[in-house]
């Protein structure tokens, strides 16, 4: 239980970059993630590069960091989008290259279908880029075949 008596939730968001800087760009989201009031970053995996899936532009930075929260999970997805905007992202059209990317991936063991959010993340099963990190810091949440679904996909650690 958390000093606003709301309980902490363990919630894991991806991080994806593909313009500017980043490296920098990640590095400094996490920074503020922890920051955030109502989130404590608990862990984050290593860097990985991978290239654009449905999308364009250069190589993507993607990580996974694990979060507690005593914010609800819509209130976490504002935190995120908040992130985001002040990275100076831009949505021009789905899938765009971006500056920086914020997925929620899992919010506890919350199963959230709403116009706002979805949860578990509607294709984190289906991304190198999200399974791949998150089986580095939390292996007991990516079965072994739902790695083997994803082995042609091309994602290189940093």
């Amino acid at each position: 239980m958390s000093d606003t008596g709301r309980p902490e939730v363990t919630a894991y968001v991806a991080l994806g970059a593909n313009l500017g800087d980043a490296a920098r760009t990640l590095r400094d989201a996490l920074q503020t993630l922890g920051r955030t009031p109502g989130i404590r970053l608990t862990q984050a995996s290593s860097l990985y590069q991978t290239a654009p899936i449905d999308s364009s532009g250069p190589d993507y930075l993607n990580a996974v960091a694990e979060v507690s929260t005593t914010l609800t999970a819509p209130g976490l997805l504002r935190a995120l989008q908040a992130i985001e905007n002040a990275a100076g992202r831009e949505r021009p059209y789905r899938n765009a290259p971006r500056t920086l990317d914020l997925d929620l991936l899992l919010y506890g063991s919350a199963r959230i279908d709403s116009p706002e959010l979805t949860v578990p993340h509607p294709r984190m099963w289906e991304r190198a880029f999200v399974l791949v990190p998150l089986a580095e810091m939390a292996p007991d949440l990516v079965a072994a075949d739902r790695l083997s679904t994803v082995a042609g996909q091309a994602i290189e650690r940093l």
